[in-house]
């Protein structure tokens, strides 16, 4: 894999994990019971944007650690999936 295909494979599984990670311990403003005016009670009480990325980049990381070696070692090829 060269360096280009590794930053986009990188990037793009990086949005992907963030969508997943953005709820890790989110409370939302009903749950701490109190509920700013003007905000659905479904919003987030706090913002921890900082932690979700630092969480985010770890598991985007071992994603692509993952994807890198099966792509590398070719773990899995076109091969091995059955044609209809």
């Amino acid at each position: 894999m060269d360096l280009v295909l590794g930053i986009a494979v990188y990037v793009f599984i990086w949005w992907i994990v963030l969508f997943a990670v953005l709820p890790f311990g989110v409370r939302t403003q009903h749950e701490e019971g109190h509920v700013v005016p003007g905000t659905p009670e479904s919003a987030p009480a706090q913002q921890r944007m900082l932690r979700v990325f630092l969480i985010n980049t770890v598991v985007a990381t071992i994603v692509f650690a993952i994807v890198y070696v099966v792509i590398t070692y070719r773990l899995i090829t076109v091969d091995s999936f059955p044609y209809p």
